[in-house]
């Protein structure tokens, strides 16, 4: 009687087995809310230019969706040019079997004229809420409708393309290494980085190849990667400009040579770049201009590059800045017929003699 009298006080009129019975209905509602809550419909859509990339971030949405399910249940693609809008709009449409959710993936959507679309947007108007669906679009603009159906439903369009430059780009391939499935040191890592360079689109098939030759968790060096890296990958123009700028003639006719090999660059685009580079700094010469903020102003460019110009004019002087334009003009007219030499050479001759004049 004690001890009824206790549990009574401490839990006003409910006993133990009562309390537990109470709580264990509040879970239970709250389970089925929470179900309740995430038991929707979705929409992803990713597009860009370069197919590896894209179908990287298609592969990892997908992963993500599925999780621990059966991909044989749950997982339906189509592809290739013949499937139709309306087998999109039958695939969404479909009710799970055996499983709790299905994941739909299109790809080369882009092939679809936005008039195209209108099933499939009058769909997602009010889908079922057991679909998940995954646009690979590809290049090109993505219809606006299709954008706005994705984000009615709390999904977005996700661009995928290259890493930007510097830090971005070797933050793009530190998360990338972090994530593989092979453990790569310091000297791996900077071998892949250095001579992927822009070829980005070359490293998951690379880390695909060294988990299926090595194996999972593998510890890897330079040694046990470089058999495998390839011919080496494009560099952007301003490695070499960057070249030029410190006198470093060795490394600026590597960069070219890259340039005009894997990163197939015409000698007329390269000479685009340095003309652009040294037009810059010809227009800063004479000027009394001291600080970056008025290079920028004056050149009508973002703040880093203008830096970079103002120090390279004060590196030159007016002597070697005339000097280079010179250069640039004479190898002009040589790659326009004037040279019977091939325009790989008379670039290349033309590299060495403007990072003579930064030393």
């Amino acid at each position: 009687m004690a001890s009824q009298t206790l549990h009574r006080s401490f839990l006003g009129d409910w006993f133990p087995g009562e309390l537990l019975l109470r709580e264990e209905t509040r879970n239970h509602l709250t389970e089925e809310a929470n179900v309740r809550a995430v038991s929707k419909a979705s929409v992803q859509i990713f597009s860009g230019p370069e197919p590896s990339l894209l179908a990287d971030a298609v592969r990892d949405r997908v992963n993500e969706l599925v999780a621990e399910q059966d991909r044989a249940l749950v997982l339906e693609e189509l592809s290739g040019e013949e499937y139709t809008i309306e087998q999109v709009v039958d695939a969404v449409q479909t009710p799970p079997l055996l499983s709790e959710r299905r994941v739909v993936v299109a790809r080369s959507f882009n092939r679809f004229k936005a008039d195209e679309l209108k099933p499939l947007i009058e769909l997602l108007n009010d889908p079922p809420s057991t679909t998940d669906l995954v646009v690979e679009w590809g290049s090109g603009a993505v219809p606006k409708k299709l954008v706005e159906a994705a984000k009615a439903l709390g999904g977005e369009q996700t661009k995928t393309g290259a890493p930007g430059t510097g830090r971005a780009r070797s933050g793009w391939f530190q998360e990338r290494f972090d994530t593989s499935e092979v453990q790569l040191d310091a000297s791996a890592r900077q071998l892949i980085s250095d001579h992927l360079g822009e070829d980005v689109s070359r490293l998951t098939g690379l880390l695909q190849t060294l988990e299926g030759v090595y194996g999972i968790d593998a510890k890897l060096s330079e040694a046990e990667v470089e058999p495998f890296i390839g011919d080496e990958g494009g560099v952007p123009p301003w490695d070499l400009t960057d070249a030029l700028d410190r006198g470093e003639m060795k490394t600026a006719l590597q960069v070219v040579q890259r340039m005009m090999g894997a990163g197939d660059r015409h000698p007329l685009q390269i000479m685009a770049s340095l003309h652009s580079h040294y037009e810059r700094i010809l227009r800063l010469d004479g000027t009394q201009i001291t600080n970056e903020k008025d290079a920028a102003a004056h050149l009508d460019i973002s703040t880093y590059p203008a830096k970079k110009a103002l120090t390279q004019m004060r590196r030159l002087g007016p002597e070697k800045t005339r000097r280079a334009i010179k250069l640039l003009s004479q190898t002009d007219v040589d790659l326009r017929g004037k040279s019977a030499l091939d325009g790989d050479i008379l670039v290349e001759i033309l590299v060495a003699r403007l990072a003579q004049l930064s030393r």
